[in-house]
């Protein structure tokens, strides 16, 4: 946990922990739902380490962190695009899903991301017909072209993918995410094996 996210916690659990003890103190105030709900309060903001989704009423479920986590792991393997600081142009059908079908876009995302490892394997000379994600990227690995910190990153980041494609809820800063980190990760594997 970082050392931001701990102090938000802190302070979080403090005064849920604070407005609890006042409400115990005063015996006017009698200990019903608001004193277990305030207590859940205190208790949730440690739950998202241990948690890779909330869900929450009505079957909502966030994957965000997880993706979140998963692009962390793609830039310290060196294969996320630099920012460039200007306002990008779509450039892949996901990008224009975003709005209208977060889910969709995700999947876009994701069907992008096979795209680009089998036009690598086919450009250095591996048969890439009839395999999926996962034996791409084993391929990839074991011919040498691929780390092992860099598989595992592709590997993290697909598994989120498909988990948000396949029966979670998507919100719109997961939608956003796909927009801002999607085409810098793809870009990122185009530029780690194409380079001019």
């Amino acid at each position: 946990m970082e050392k931001k996210q701990i102090i938000i916690s802190s302070i979080i659990s403090s005064l849920a922990i604070i407005t609890a003890l006042i409400h115990i103190i005063f015996p006017l105030i009698i200990i019903d739902t608001i004193i277990l709900v305030l207590i859940g309060i205190a208790v949730v903001p440690w739950l998202g380490q241990l948690f890779k989704s909330l869900k929450f009423p009505g079957g909502f479920e966030v994957v965000f962190q997880e993706l979140e986590k998963a692009k962390e792991k793609v830039e310290r393997a060196g294969l996320l695009a630099r920012e460039t600081g200007t306002k990008r142009i779509p450039k892949y059908s996901f990008q224009s899903l975003a709005e209208e079908d977060p889910k969709l876009a995700l999947a876009g995302l994701r069907i992008e991301l096979e795209k680009s490892l089998r036009n690598i394997a086919e450009s250095k000379g591996i048969p890439s017909e009839r395999k999926g994600f996962g034996q791409l990227l084993t391929d990839l690995s074991q011919k040498g072209f691929l780390k092992d910190e860099e598989k595992s990153a592709l590997s993290d980041l697909v598994s989120s993918l498909n988990k948000a494609v396949h029966g979670f809820a998507v919100d719109n800063n997961t939608a956003q995410w796909a927009m801002d980190f999607g085409p810098r990760i793809l870009e990122g594997l185009e530029s780690r094996f194409y380079k001019k």
